[in-house]
């Protein structure tokens, strides 16, 4: 391995919002990694400093150039220059574009469970979150098409909002499945606005499809959402984009971004993004082998350690999804009972809807070793759990 992702930051001290806890706490839940960035990527920042003046900044066609590239060197698609908008973060956005595109009193299709924070920019706006449950079955997620209709039919239904790759299942959605998406959302007018920033961290070997690549309508009808945040964990420098093909929704979706002064890089933004994308190609290859490792050695210890507890064959992501019927339905009394007992801080399923409510989501972005003691904690949590004689009713 050509970057050494053994040896890991202390985070401790730092403002982490992960890391800002007890000593004998180990925090396993938000989504961001403990790896230190790229190489390239540090050096950019360090050489940007190294200016001394931090003024307004704006975005240079370098920007668009690393983006546009990446896109068609790493996923087949071209994206044009004119389709894209810097934005300081895709929960920004998506907010910022949920108020732009639909109205008070709309409701804002989601395909549950998925990222609870899509509820907060839906609801907190005045508009209704309209939940489509995913079919699970075998420990497998597949959309309910007939449900899905039946949700995207309705005429307050304005807005889809897509996680592609999905979080916190991990799916990829194949080009037939957004293909079925894009026609529904086209017959029943409904904007889709697709969140991609899990995008680069699929497992080697496996693609994703932009929700946009599928078809001219999907294209014409849709909003998508970029960042190098997850994959290259710059959450922290607040830099994303948007890219609309369709020019009357472009230009509606970038006076929005505009209006709500969230298309403004700071001095760091872009030089990290062209850094991501124009030199660290081989660090992100690399990172994602060491992530696929740690998922085969996580679901080889659970299955012999906690076979109770079933982890979903997630394709994407650095998150385990980890299916916990067997011993709860509520999987916050879980996580709380592990933390207060163990220290092991996780996500609780319940805050993702859906089924949700009998998993947990834990995040194995981090050294092995330090995965592996999250792993003994929940596997010690689980027993105990099952131990002190929890029913499930």
């Amino acid at each position: 391995m050509l970057y050494d992702f053994d040896t890991t930051p202390n985070r401790r001290g730092t403002g982490s919002m992960k890391w800002d806890v007890a000593e004998h706490e180990l925090p396993m839940w938000v989504a961001d990694m403990d790896f230190a960035t790229a190489p390239q990527v540090i050096r950019a920042i360090k050489n940007r400093a190294s200016h001394g003046v931090f003024g307004y900044s704006i975005v240079p066609d370098e920007w668009y150039d690393a983006i546009i590239s990446w896109w068609k060197r790493r996923h087949n698609y071209t994206i044009d220059k004119s389709w894209l908008q810097f934005c300081t973060g895709a929960v920004p956005a998506i907010s910022c574009l949920v108020q732009r595109i639909t109205n008070v009193g709309d409701n804002v299709a989601v395909l549950t469970p998925v990222y609870d924070i899509f509820f907060h920019s839906i609801e907190n706006f005045g508009r209704h979150v309209a939940e489509c449950g995913l079919a699970y079955s075998n420990g497998n997620y597949q959309i309910d098409f007939d449900a899905l209709e039946r949700v995207l039919s309705n005429p307050l239904t304005t807005m889809l909002i897509l996680c592609n790759p999905h979080n916190p299942t991990g799916t990829v959605w194949t080009h037939e499945q957004l293909s079925k998406i894009g026609k529904l959302c086209k017959k029943y007018g409904v904007v889709v606005l697709s969140d991609e920033i899990h995008c680069d961290l699929t497992l080697p070997n496996v693609s994703y499809t932009p929700f946009a690549s599928v078809s001219e309508d999907c294209a014409q009808n849709s909003i998508t959402c970029i960042s190098a945040s997850k994959a290259f964990n710059l959450a922290g420098l607040q830099s994303a984009a948007v890219f609309v093909p369709n020019k009357r929704l472009r230009e509606i979706a970038i006076r929005g971004l505009n209006s709500m002064e969230v298309a403004e890089p700071n001095s760091f933004a872009v030089g990290a993004t062209v850094a991501a994308f124009n030199q660290s190609e081989e660090w992100l290859d690399s990172l994602r082998g060491y992530l696929a490792d740690n998922r085969n050695a996580a679901a080889e210890y659970l299955k012999k350690n906690a076979p109770s507890a079933h982890l979903i064959d997630g394709k994407a992501t650095y998150l385990l999804w980890i299916d916990c019927s067997a011993i709860t339905n509520d999987s916050n009394e879980l996580c709380d009972f592990i933390a207060e007992r163990y220290g092991l801080i996780l996500s609780s399923g319940a805050q993702y809807r859906g089924n949700g409510k009998t998993f947990v989501r834990m995040n194995i972005a981090c050294d092995r070793a330090r995965m592996t003691d999250g792993l003994h904690r929940l596997s010690d949590g689980l027993k105990a759990y099952t131990d002190k004689g929890t029913t499930i009713e």
